[in-house]
């Protein structure tokens, strides 16, 4: 029976210690920095990782990470200089720099989230209104989400809140006018586009005159240069003809009216002439009228 109390005592002392052990020691992860309170009063910050320890029972633990955190705002309306409405979702990266002040001012990431979200909306709104519609989703949004972050940033530092940088994931215009915007840029482009190929027919124009001008003068100068050609060549045929008449005139009658025949009497040809015709007087004989043996 002793024996039995003894080891049920035992038993309880074990638990007792496992249990006082459990709340005096716990662990530190290297994503995390600890905040020790006590009945909600700070008492210390834990930084480094390892196994650490607090008074069992009257001592709490508070976790922050010390990670890279994001706060990704729903998307919001933006009025810009020219009076036109923006649509925008600004994405706010950030970390716990300082985990007593954090828990003093916005208590858990929840609380952080909120705050950041309501910090950075304002500064993003006093940005665009001071940029036109142009400017905001052109060249410079980079430079206008910088200053941004820079002001937000300063003012995150009474939360104990490091801002690393704020960017916009998208940035366009509400549904309701996105229909006629886009219709007006189409507008636009068909109007570019007609003004192009306006300019392309005057220029095809220009071109086609200026090719057909070309045209007329190589025919003209060709032309001409065939006429010439063939005056030259008539000429010098001419000039043959009358060196063969001459050195033997009847040869050259002969010649001639051989030419003819093939000229004007085909292989079907029926041809009803006198037979004292001119043209027949070299087919009686071989020998040409008014020469002898």
């Amino acid at each position: 029976m002793t024996k039995q109390i003894f080891s049920i005592g035992g038993l309880v002392v074990i638990a007792i210690g496992a249990v006082i052990t459990a709340q005096t020691l716990f662990t530190v992860n290297e994503t995390e920095q600890v905040i020790i309170t006590q009945f909600g009063e700070f008492k210390r910050t834990v930084s480094s990782p390892g196994l650490t320890y607090k008074l069992p029972f009257m001592q709490t633990v508070n976790r922050f990470d010390r990670r890279i955190l994001v706060s990704d705002a729903p998307h919001a309306e933006y009025l810009t200089q020219d009076k036109k409405r923006l649509v925008a979702d600004p994405v706010t990266r950030w970390r716990i720099a300082d985990p007593l002040q954090f828990y003093k001012t916005v208590r858990d990431e929840s609380g952080a989230r909120a705050r950041l979200d309501d910090l950075v909306f304002s500064e993003l709104r006093r940005e665009v209104a001071s940029h036109t519609f142009d400017v905001v989703i052109g060249s410079k949004r980079e430079a206008i989400m910088e200053a941004v972050a820079r002001v937000a940033r300063e003012k995150a530092h009474e939360f104990g809140i490091e801002i690393v940088d704020v960017r916009v994931k998208r940035a366009d215009l509400p549904r309701e006018v996105q229909a006629s915007v886009f219709a007006r840029m189409q507008a636009e482009r068909e109007r570019e586009a007609k003004r192009y190929r306006s300019e392309g027919e005057e220029e095809a124009a220009k071109l086609r005159a200026e090719t057909d001008k070309e045209r007329t003068i190589i025919l003209a100068t060709a032309e001409q240069q065939a006429q010439k050609l063939r005056g030259e060549g008539d000429a010098t045929a001419t000039r043959i003809y009358a060196d063969a008449y001459g050195k033997d005139p009847e040869f050259y009658t002969f010649l001639r009216s051989l030419q003819a025949y093939e000229l004007f009497v085909g292989k079907r040809s029926t041809l009803f002439l006198s037979a004292e015709s001119d043209l027949f007087r070299y087919l009686g004989s071989p020998i040409a009228p008014g020469r002898g043996k």
